[in-house]
């Protein structure tokens, strides 16, 4: 959902250390909602993730900016076999975890172990089980997973089953964020509250509910980095109180962005010209719609919703910071279908499929939403909406840990509003729009399938497009994945409403321009910003 992204490892750090702006100082950036966790086996939406990123490091990442992989903890791209199934890579030697250990080999493999355990109940268990040996691990049959091999002190070979067009993207995804086991195994469940990495800062204090402080990790292997000696994450800030704390000096960043209540006045003003920054996000912002909760269960009702809704009005509510979505697909990702007309607006046909499926009078319901503005007042227009048609929704507005929690449950959130948990790219591929949210092995409590819907036969075609490696199948891949979405959306799973465009508002002493602050895999760089002092 939902994050950083860097340069390439094999730049020279004297280069790095020629361009880099001044060191020293700090920041704060400002959130209304505290963090869940900090364990990149389990934290997944905007908030948690680049935060994440300044604890901890991958295998691979990306360029800062950029969707081009590259090396991190990795000396180089891996070697990968002729059939396309396995990958070597070379650890850097000398990297420290902040308790001041050397990272080796086998952190790797315990890091990807674990988040196929399904003890850990990560979220991200199913981009990893293309791994060989991963299912009969996970279903308690194999202790060990046996395509994840150390060899030697720096040495790691991971096997797939099959070929995966995408793997080398999810080796850069936060969930393999390699991890010290001793570290793990002294927190327990309390790690993501007491993380420790090889990155950039170490968390120093975070009281519930105040503000997490980072403070720079001075044994860092990319030694030019960071930049900043401290990052405070102020949360419980409503967005007009931070905003106001941020035209005051007290405040960096705007972490939930420009609230809507000040946005006209804001983009309108010129005195703030250069403190806004906005790009298109490759996103989905919908309704999911459970198929296991009541009338939900049959695709006559979850059309009828979709129908139901006046995207143009929510639109409205936001400012026009979006593209009406047609499908699941936002435009800027590969495999999106330009011709794709999704459900049109249209609460005479939604109630005549509402009578035809039984429910001429309507039903009740509940729609969860996140407290955070303009949510809210979202969820009352989706609201407004259907009851025009019969459709009774009580609103259950919490805070962002209680939606996800609920949503993630089987059978417990009939609609949920995304919201500021709009599925945004992982990584730039159709892939990552099915397998976390919409494919059966993430229709599993804790995941992100919250319609907890589930076919096979769609999984074995996104199966079978993923082993489509040759470039030369590139495009054929790509027609497929459209397809894939294009029965999702029969399917009407979610009510797409809109993809948005993301709007941040930094303070004048911030330096940071695009490249760090709107990235398009991680979204904030950290470790790249740095202060006027």
């Amino acid at each position: 959902m939902k994050r950083t992204a860097l340069f390439a490892a094999v730049l020279a750090l004297s280069t790095l250390a020629q361009a880099a702006p001044a060191r020293g100082g700090s920041m704060v950036v400002s959130y209304k909602d505290d963090v869940t966790t900090l364990d990149p086996a389990i934290g997944y939406d905007l908030q948690n993730w680049p935060i994440e990123k300044m604890l901890f490091d991958g295998l691979l990442d990306y360029e800062v900016g950029s969707t081009k992989l590259a090396p991190r903890l990795a000396t180089a791209m891996p070697k990968v076999s002729a059939d396309g199934k396995t990958y070597t890579f070379t650890l850097r030697p000398g990297v420290k975890f902040q308790n001041g250990r050397e990272l080796v080999a086998s952190d790797v493999v315990y890091t990807l172990t674990r988040v196929l355990d399904p003890k850990t109940k990560s979220p991200g268990q199913s981009f990893y089980t293309s791994i060989a040996g991963s299912q009969a691990f996970i279903d308690g049959k194999a202790k060990t997973v046996s395509g994840l091999k150390a060899v030697g002190k720096y040495g790691v070979t991971i096997t797939l089953d099959a070929p995966n067009a995408a793997f080398l993207n999810i080796m850069a995804m936060n969930f393999a964020f390699i991890v010290p086991r001793e570290e793990v195994v002294k927190a327990g469940a309390d790690f993501g509250h007491k993380p420790v990495g090889t990155g950039p800062f170490k968390l120093t204090s975070w009281p519930s509910g105040q503000q997490l402080v980072f403070e720079r990790n001075p044994n860092y292997f990319f030694q030019s980095l960071p930049y900043l000696d401290r990052v405070t994450v102020k949360v419980g800030l409503d967005p007009s109180v931070a905003f106001l704390s941020l035209t005051r000096g007290e405040v960096d960043l705007l972490g939930d962005g420009i609230p809507p209540a000040q946005f006209l006045q804001v983009v309108r003003d010129p005195k703030y010209k250069a403190n806004i920054l906005s790009r298109s996000n490759v996103n989905t912002s919908y309704i999911s719609l459970n198929t296991g909760v009541g009338p939900l269960k049959d695709v006559r009702v979850r059309q009828a919703v979709n129908m139901a809704i006046n995207k143009t009005k929510v639109l409205r509510i936001i400012n026009g910071r979006g593209l009406e979505a047609k499908g699941y697909l936002p435009p800027l990702m590969p495999g999106y279908d330009a011709a794709e007309v999704g459900y049109k607006y249209d609460p005479a046909a939604a109630k005549a499929l509402l009578k035809a499926a039984g429910f001429a009078s309507g039903f009740d319901t509940v729609l969860y939403t996140t407290s955070t503005d303009p949510n809210p007042r979202i969820a009352q227009s989706l609201q407004q909406d259907l009851a025009a048609v019969g459709i009774r929704a009580s609103i259950k507005s919490q805070a962002q840990s209680t939606v996800v929690e609920a949503a993630s449950t089987p059978k417990t959130a009939a609609m949920v509003w995304s919201g500021g948990m709009a599925w945004t790219q992982d990584y730039p591929d159709p892939s990552d729009f099915y397998w976390p949210i919409l494919s059966c092995k993430s229709a599993v409590a804790g995941g992100w399938n919250w319609p907890f819907f589930c076919d096979k036969a769609l999984d074995a075609r996104a199966a079978r497009a993923d082993q489509m490696v040759v470039p030369a199948q590139g495009a054929a891949r790509l027609k497929e994945y459209a397809s894939i979405f294009a029965a999702l959306n029969k399917q009407a799973l979610w009510v797409p409403i809109y993809h948005d465009v993301r709007y941040m508002m930094k303070s004048d002493r911030l330096v940071g321009g695009l490249p760090e602050l709107t990235d398009p895999i991680h979204n904030i760089v950290y470790e790249r910003l740095s202060v006027n002092k």
